[in-house]
């Protein structure tokens, strides 16, 4: 009997009653078709291989994350929940040492899913990588996190998250924001004040071959993880780069996507988007699930497939190479930025406009951040949409300084309601939410 050199568990949740209509190219059938390739190849066959059921996260998993408005269960369905918790389960196996590797391939996705949420994003509500990620910080105490973001459109709801934690090493590599949604994720967002250098940004030309992604990952990628030492590594496995995605313009293969795994060896994979949904999800997907199990995946090739036609040009390589330099230079950079920086104990604002392209909602933020010199600071947002809600919110990190903790407290018993629909306080040192109105 075929058996696997590492453990390896997956999630399946297809979200049957969850889709933004019936032709969109997020809806359910992009799970079937790999829930078929897996049942043919006999994958869940293979000893080490194991299938879990997902959990139902619950509505403290969405509040150690984001500020939901008016409330979580405005802006989410039950398949959320499911979704996030399909992700938190394989989370908890890997930390439990009941497998060594797991993929969560569920839906409805999340990396577009911001602090705040006034709605949906690029298909998401909820950032479901986060919730996983911040429910095993609380439960088994992990600490310094790294997330690979492979989809093709960057993640910056997650960067968005992670803007000011410098234990989460947060790299997206995508297609350059000035030819795809969201418009953003260029080397010069690395992160804010109190972490800067721990948001990498690696924007590819459109028409970047298997060759331009691995060269990332060797040069750039991995060494970046070789130095940080993170306890976990998630990779956010998005699969629209793949040739045939209907949205994207990129060159990358099902087997490319395998070497990739094989390479970066991250802990979880959680699923992003992808809509080329009978040419390529269910041989990456296959190929993902090989290469994580540590089995042979060279027979890995989806239809149609011809290298030669697909080839990225020298121009597209040497773009390449300088968006890895640059992206070295911000990493170097950052740990001189974060110790030495001037403005520490000074307030730094950041003025956003942020637009919710799937509810079709304009939101303008306000946020403050404490440049603090012993932890990564109070947060706070004021932020309004045009669908008529204005929420102040008040995070305290989870290694908040005692003075930082006080002063949260302070801000959020005396913001004046009056302002606002809403108030809320985020207290990750002790695992609490609270809101008024």
């Amino acid at each position: 009997m075929l058996s696997s050199t590492t453990r390896t568990g997956l999630v399946f949740f297809p979200a049957f009653d969850w889709a933004i209509s019936p032709t969109h190219p997020e809806r359910e059938e992009r799970l079937l078709y790999t829930q078929d390739q897996v049942f043919e190849e006999g994958v869940l066959d293979i000893d080490g291989i194991v299938e879990f059921k997902p959990d139902i996260a619950r509505i403290e998993d969405i509040q150690r994350v984001h500020f939901c408005v008016p409330d979580e269960r405005s802006v989410i369905t039950e398949s959320h929940l499911i979704s996030a918790g399909g992700a938190k389960k394989i989370g908890v196996e890997v930390l439990e040492k009941n497998i060594a590797r797991g993929f969560a391939l569920v839906r409805p996705p999340g990396h577009h899913a911001m602090r705040v949420v006034h709605g949906a994003r690029g298909f998401c509500n909820i950032n479901i990588e986060a919730m996983m990620i911040e429910y095993l910080r609380q439960a088994y105490g992990v600490d310094r996190v790294a997330i690979v973001d492979t989809d093709c459109h960057h993640g910056d709801g997650t960067q968005d998250i992670y803007w000011h934690d410098p234990d989460t090493l947060f790299i997206s590599v995508h297609q350059d924001g000035r030819t795809l949604y969201p418009g953003s994720g260029f080397p010069s967002e690395f992160g804010g004040p109190n972490a800067a250098g721990t948001t990498i940004n690696l924007p590819l030309p459109p028409q970047t071959s298997e060759e331009g992604f691995l060269y990332v990952l060797e040069n750039a990628i991995l060494p970046m993880l070789e130095e940080f030492k993170p306890d976990l590594i998630v990779n956010s496995a998005g699969q629209d780069n793949h040739y045939s995605d209907p949205i994207t313009n990129m060159h990358f293969s099902a087997h490319g996507y395998a070497e990739l795994t094989s390479r970066l060896k991250p802990h979880i994979a959680v699923l992003e988007g992808g809509y080329s949904i009978e040419s390529a999800l269910p041989y990456i997907n296959v190929g993902i699930i090989l290469a994580m199990a540590g089995l042979d995946y060279s027979g890995i090739c989806e239809p149609g497939y011809d290298p030669e036609r697909l080839r990225q040009g020298p121009e597209i390589t040497r773009h390449i190479r300088k968006v890895v330099e640059e992206s070295l230079e911000v990493w170097k950079q950052g740990a001189g930025i974060r110790e030495n920086n001037p403005k520490k104990g000074k307030l730094l604002q950041r003025d956003r406009r942020i637009f919710y392209d799937t509810d079709g909602i304009t939101e303008i933020q306000k946020e403050e951040i404490r440049v603090c010199p012993d932890c990564s600071g109070l947060l706070t947002i004021d932020s309004q949409a045009d669908s008529g809600n204005r929420i102040f919110a008040v995070h305290v990190p989870r290694k908040a300084c005692e003075q930082c903790r006080q002063a949260g407290y302070k801000t959020y018993d005396s913001t004046d309601i009056r302002r606002y629909n809403q108030v809320f306080l985020q207290d990750r040192t002790s695992d609490q939410y609270f809101s008024r109105k």
